[in-house]
């Protein structure tokens, strides 16, 4: 059989690429057959990714859509805190801030990582074991199937941080939950529940993971599942808050997380896939990604651009005040920056410090 994978045996350093054994529905492995499991692993800093990291991304999803054993590919990370957060802040702040055709290059790198998630001969399950927010949501609406834990939560981050969610939820949001909910997540920011996402259509299933000190899986304490407010509004999986808030942080508090589960749920769907014939599933799906990548290659070039010039002002303010400021507060002054443009003051070193939040 002839190798059709572009870097053999090669040894990946920042994530963690894995075969494991397709599990049949009494949790048996299938002789000969496998899930491949792509797992970013940066959980120190909520597994957000490093440019290494997405270069190890697009390797691992060409060499998991050409493995000739592979029935699945099983996108996640490491821990139960987060799926992932986008881009590495960090690195952003401290290298790419002011550096647009840098960012422009890793832009490229960005981009291909999530072409390469949409042209992906097997189906992806996007494993969610925590937060999906900003790139993060991105590359996990890139993929087929969603299914998570129910502590996970999911939204965009860019115009709170000083860029635009154009790196996919721009293209694919409103495809799953309609353009009015696309547009409130997109600009807002506001951060959606598990219950919440599945029940606008964003994600599959939605999987307990928080076992009690009698080892019973319970519900996410943090959200209502009541389905409408006081005033009659629809409140299926919001946050709780005040009193109710406290008293979830007690429940909380007594339990364990537990993805098995959810894990169960995982392979449960992959080994539906074997079920089907291949090729005719691998068509199935490309018919229906069409829609996103409709959306993605009309975009995507010109969003990088843009994306890269913003470097030099919003952007380059927004990851630096994450990345040096307190962790009661990693925002700009939001109401000095529109003064301040409201008067015609220019973009200068000078503004950016004069807007960072103070320490």
């Amino acid at each position: 059989m002839k190798d059709h994978h572009l870097i053999s045996d090669y040894e990946y350093t920042d994530i963690i690429v894995e075969k494991r054994s397709l599990l049949d529905k009494n949790g048996n492995n299938v002789e000969g057959l496998y899930n491949f499991w792509i797992m970013l692993n940066n959980p120190a800093q909520y597994n957000s990714y490093t440019t290494k990291a997405v270069k190890e991304i697009i390797l691992a999803f060409r060499q998991a859509s050409v493995d000739r054993s592979t029935v699945a590919v099983i996108f996640s990370a490491v821990g139960d805190k987060a799926f992932c957060t986008g881009g590495n802040t960090k690195e952003y702040a401290e290298y790419y801030a002011g550096n647009p055709q840098e960012y422009k290059q890793y832009m490229r790198l960005f981009n291909d990582m999530v072409t390469s998630i949409l042209l992906c001969d097997k189906p992806v399950i996007n494993r969610v074991n925590g937060m999906r927010i900003g790139g993060g949501q991105e590359i996990g609406m890139a993929c087929d199937f969603t299914l998570s834990s129910d502590t996970a939560r999911f939204g965009q981050a860019g115009p709170k941080h000083g860029s635009a969610p154009d790196g996919g939820s721009t293209d694919f949001l409103h495809l799953y939950t309609g353009f009015t909910l696309a547009m409130e997540s997109c600009t807002l920011c506001e951060h959606w529940s598990a219950h919440m996402a599945q029940s606008v259509g964003l994600i599959n299933k939605v999987v307990p993971v928080l076992k009690n000190k009698n080892g019973e899986f319970i519900s996410n304490p943090f959200v209502s599942l009541n389905p409408v407010d006081s005033w009659g509004n629809h409140s299926f999986g919001s946050f709780k808050t005040g009193d109710e808030k406290e008293a979830a942080k007690k429940v909380a508090a007594e339990c364990e997380t537990d993805l098995s589960l959810l894990d169960r749920e995982v392979n449960q769907l992959a080994y539906s896939f074997s079920m089907t014939m291949p090729d005719c599933l691998s068509k199935t799906m490309e018919s229906l990604r069409k829609k996103k990548l409709e959306h993605w290659q009309q975009n995507s070039e010109t969003n990088r651009s843009w994306l890269a010039l913003n470097m030099m002002t919003e952007a380059r303010a927004g990851f630096r005040a994450f990345n040096e400021g307190t962790k009661a507060n990693r925002e700009v002054d939001f109401l000095k920056l529109r003064r301040e443009l409201a008067n015609a003051t220019p973009w200068s070193d000078q503004l950016t410090e004069d807007i960072l939040p103070k320490k």
